[in-house]
């Protein structure tokens, strides 16, 4: 059984909306070069490309000039991902890196280089294979920490990780477990800990035999010695797992469910060997993609791509904050279970994509004095487009954008105002596109 491909035209358009489910959306020119390739090989140029990442354009820096430090200054751990996330030549690997951030949700331990280091990870094995990136999380000092593995000892099991290794990472909330089974992984996850320096904080994050549960389990009705390893695999072997990742996976680049059929094919393909990049290939170029509906851009991701789309780097501290703000703080997700995308544009979040919108334009904001004074309607909404890289917009918005930009001209009456309310006009165009229903959504 193989999966559906999209055989519609892939044009600009469709190559703009690709860039945005699998990066952070195309910098100028780049959608229409991407196009060229065909479907197939623009998907393969994301998913399988050459060599080590590269950061092309300027370095990042803080509001005072200074590199970043993100081990050490507040919130430079956010500047310094969301750089990786404007500059890097591999966005698609990024883009993986956030969906497995989110997926195995780890907020601050209280030691930033652990969380650096789980990022690295995410980023090495985000698009191998599914079963070892789970066993290399499920021993992640920083997962360890956040999910009290550390603290899971022979007579005293801590069922947290157990319970949200079923839950959450591999098979669904009450999906083919039982509370026995969360017992009974909270004992086969046994063994792990860790040293404190006072100096370094917690360091040596190791396997102690003397704390591991080496009696028999019970787990999905099968028994054995397992170990935490076994933990992981039974899991992953389990009949429920193979439609959770897929449905999961799946609903980070598509905001609708796969489809019957599509789902029996991924479901198929991704248990021959488990590996994520193919699946991931599937989905890229799935005809739901291209014909389905729009899909809200997290927040983090609207903010790197409007950088993106201005050439950019980072340059300012506000970055964190205003991330904040719109509701998606990188490093910080709200609980285990990760960021809720169903309130991305909600009222107590959306005024940070304004903040956001209006930073990016603050920098290349216009002097009212002396702009061009004939300038009409038309040129400039085809100026304020061709400042955010000409993104795709609806007739409708267009419309609208048409007919404020002829609004200011009817207010102004005199000869002074001429010059002065198109320039005032031009800035207030940008901020509107920036927060317009397509440039929100992909």
């Amino acid at each position: 059984m193989s999966v559906p491909v999209y055989r519609g035209r892939f044009g600009a358009a469709q190559a703009e909306r690709l860039l945005w489910r699998a990066g952070f959306g195309p910098a100028p020119g780049q959608a229409a070069r991407l196009s060229r390739k065909g479907l197939r090989h623009a998907v393969r140029s994301l998913t399988r490309p050459r060599g080590k990442a590269k950061l092309r354009g300027p370095a990042p820096h803080d509001d005072d000039g200074l590199p970043l430090a993100p081990g050490d200054a507040w919130g430079h751990d956010l500047l310094w991902w969301l750089d990786r996330m404007v500059r890097s030549d591999q966005p698609l690997n990024e883009r993986m890196t956030l969906v497995w951030h989110d997926w195995f949700a780890t907020a601050d331990v209280g030691q930033t280089t652990l969380n650096l280091k789980q990022n690295e990870l995410f980023r090495k094995c985000g698009l191998g294979s599914f079963e070892e990136l789970l066993l290399a999380v499920t021993v992640d000092p920083a997962m360890l920490v956040w999910l009290s593995g550390n603290e899971n000892e022979r007579g005293a099991p801590n069922e947290n990780y157990g319970r949200e290794l079923m839950e959450l990472f591999t098979l669904g909330a009450d999906n083919g477990y039982s509370e026995d089974d969360v017992r009974e992984q909270a004992r086969a996850l046994t063994g792990w800990t860790n040293d404190w320096d006072e100096s370094r904080g917690m360091v040596n994050f190791r396997f102690d035999r003397d704390r591991h549960d080496y009696g028999r389990k019970s787990i999905f009705g099968k028994a054995g010695n397992f170990d935490w390893r076994d933990s992981c695999r039974l899991c992953i072997d389990h009949p429920a797992h193979a439609g959770f990742f897929v449905t999961r996976l799946w609903s980070y680049f598509v905001p609708t469910p796969p489809p019957k059929r599509t789902l029996r094919a991924l479901k198929q393909q991704y248990r021959r060997d488990r590996n994520i990049r193919r699946i991931v290939e599937a989905i890229l170029m799935h005809p739901a993609l291209y014909e389905g509906p729009r899909m809200v851009k997290p927040p983090i991701v609207q903010i790197a791509g409007m950088l993106r789309a201005r050439r950019r780097g980072i340059d300012t501290d506000s970055w964190t904050w205003i991330a904040d703000e719109a509701g998606q703080r990188l490093f910080q997700p709200p609980n285990v279970a990760g960021w809720d995308e169903q309130r991305w544009l909600d009222t107590a979040r959306i005024g940070g994509r304004w903040t956001a919108a209006a930073q990016n334009t603050r920098a290349a904001e216009i002097d009212p004095d002396g702009y061009d004074p004939k300038e009409t309607a038309a040129d400039a909404v085809r100026k304020a487009l061709r400042f955010w890289g000409n993104p795709s917009l609806s007739s409708q918005t267009r419309g609208e954008l048409q007919r404020f930009a002829a609004r200011v001209e009817n207010v102004a009456t005199d000869d002074w105002q001429q010059a002065s309310y198109r320039g005032l006009r031009q800035n207030a165009l940008r901020i509107l596109i920036a927060v317009s229903p397509e440039f929100q959504t992909s």
